[in-house]
């Protein structure tokens, strides 16, 4: 954004300032769009200068720059471009010498947006003293994210290093899970007692504001030092520097407590809509803030575990991941699919001499098996994202239940009607087609009603429904898919 023009601007119509009024709406007009235009122009040269330039061409572009150049180089680009970037540069050497020639600043501002491997890597290049430089730049629950990455003498080195003080805070945040609110909480927050005027506020907040990671929320305390709820940046700006904090304290907030799983923290911001959130012991004294830019990478984070677990996979796997990792992460499920797979063949077993009086019935059975398991797996998925959100009631099991099972009766025979008459026409045969109906009906009303039951009962048991509700439901509708329709086969094999 180019504030040079609004400065030129600023100072022009400050000596015309009597003169604003009488202006006519035609010249107003004009002005608003040249305003509009000139901005369009400057948006338009920030997207140019950015679109259609590849990590790897940044990369090659890093390698070859000069020190004096670097830093103009970095200003037009984001922090976040940079850090891909540095996943092309293979030799250490290389990526040495670009951080060598950076502030500790940029180092800093580059490090937060790097992956995990990128930022272990960087710590592991630095020298310690470098390292506590740049985290110096940072906020602690980037850098306890950073710390829990690299191996323990290191982490040890660094926190012996640092200030006392420093140091305790951030053993303190390690010291919570990671999937915790006090894994993702920053200590670096701004409060103040409620009797505090807010000329006074305003004078404290120029001073610690540039230190702080979060100053659009003030946090409120009570005499005691106890949090008593939130004030907005905005409020305090627009209020007079006589009045008192508390007067425009909002008391209704949310909080939590900071063992509660990140999830649940997830949750609270999505269903009210808060930008943060304060991190609060059991007698209300304010420990840390949960920020926005932390819940989204939750979200995400949350997301894709749930996706790799409801295809049985690592939780953490990614196409990068090493041979043996995807191999340890994936044959064991794998082995229990082969598991659950010869009990789907023990039961078509059971009926072998039906199969081999029919030959039809070996070329149709799959399909009431397939549309089964497609059935389960939508109320598998609806199921689990409700979970999920927070949305489920366990008062209402009943209700849900007698649904599914109306929706599969309705699904299972209009696919029924439609693959039975389809099948009964092939073959040549009515009662052929009959067994498709039947069994697909009972099939698809099984599927249904298991695809919901199974994430509910796993939750209650405490394991996580997105792990094993997969194989579970597979091996539900495979089994008695076959059983249904050869079982009705088996009773009318002389019409068959």
């Amino acid at each position: 954004m180019d504030i040079s023009f609004f400065f030129c601007y600023t100072i022009c119509t400050t000596k015309r300032r009597c003169d604003v009024e009488k202006l006519s709406n035609k010249e107003v007009e004009e002005l608003k769009q040249e305003i509009k235009a000139r901005l369009s122009d400057v948006d338009n040269k920030e997207i140019d200068e950015d679109e259609n330039i590849s990590r790897e061409e940044l990369a090659q572009e890093l390698r070859h720059i000069d020190d004096e150049k670097l830093h103009e180089y970095l200003e037009e680009h984001h922090d976040v471009d940079i850090a891909e970037s540095f996943e092309e540069i293979d030799k250490d050497e290389d990526l040495l010498k670009i951080l060598n020639a950076m502030t500790d600043e940029e180092k800093a501002a580059i490090l937060e947006e790097a992956d995990e491997d990128i930022q272990k890597r960087i710590v592991e290049l630095l020298p310690e003293d470098d390292v506590l430089d740049i985290f110096s730049h940072m906020s602690p629950d980037d850098i306890v994210d950073i710390l829990g990455y690299i191996n323990f003498q290191k982490r040890k080195n660094l926190l012996n290093n640092m200030k006392r003080s420093d140091a305790n805070k951030l053993r303190e945040l390690l010291g919570y899970e990671t999937d915790s609110a006090g894994g993702i909480m920053t200590t670096q927050f701004i409060a103040f007692k409620k009797d505090l005027k807010i000329k006074d506020i305003l004078e404290k907040i120029k001073i610690i504001g540039p230190k702080t990671e979060y100053i659009e929320t003030i946090f409120v305390l009570d005499v005691d030092g106890s949090l008593m709820g939130e004030a907005d940046l905005r409020d305090i700006l627009g209020s007079s520097d006589d009045t008192i904090l508390e007067e425009i304290t909002n008391e209704n907030f949310k909080y939590v407590k900071p063992m509660v799983d990140q999830e649940e923290v997830a949750l609270l911001v999505s269903k009210y809509s808060l930008k943060v959130v304060p991190v609060v012991s059991d007698k209300m004294a304010l420990m840390g803030i949960i920020t926005i830019d932390d819940v989204v990478d939750v979200i995400q984070e949350e997301h894709t575990e749930d996706m790799l677990k409801l295809a049985s996979t690592g939780d953490d796997e990614d196409i990068y991941t090493g041979l043996y990792e995807s191999i340890k992460k994936r044959l064991p499920w794998l082995f229990i699919n082969l598991l659950t797979a010869f009990l789907a063949s023990f039961t078509v077993g059971i009926f072998q001499n039906t199969v081999d009086k029919v030959v039809a019935l070996a070329v149709t059975m799959p399909i009431v098996s397939g549309m089964g398991g497609n059935a389960g797996t939508q109320a598998l998925a609806v199921t689990i994202r409700s979970i999920a959100l927070g949305e489920y009631d366990g008062n209402e099991n009943l209700m849900i239940s007698i649904k599914y099972i109306v929706l599969g009766f309705i699904n299972g025979l209009v696919l029924g009607l439609f693959c039975g008459i389809i099948i009964a026409v092939a073959f040549h045969n009515v009662y052929l087609g009959i067994v498709i109906l039947l069994s697909m009906i009972g099939n698809c009303i099984i599927a249904c009603l298991v695809g919901y039951l199974i994430p509910i009962g796993l939750q209650a048991i405490n394991i996580d429904p997105a792990m094993a509700s997969a194989v579970i439901l597979t091996t539900v509708t495979d089994v008695c898919g076959f059983f249904l329709f050869l079982g009705l086969a088996t009773t009318v094999i002389d019409k068959l």
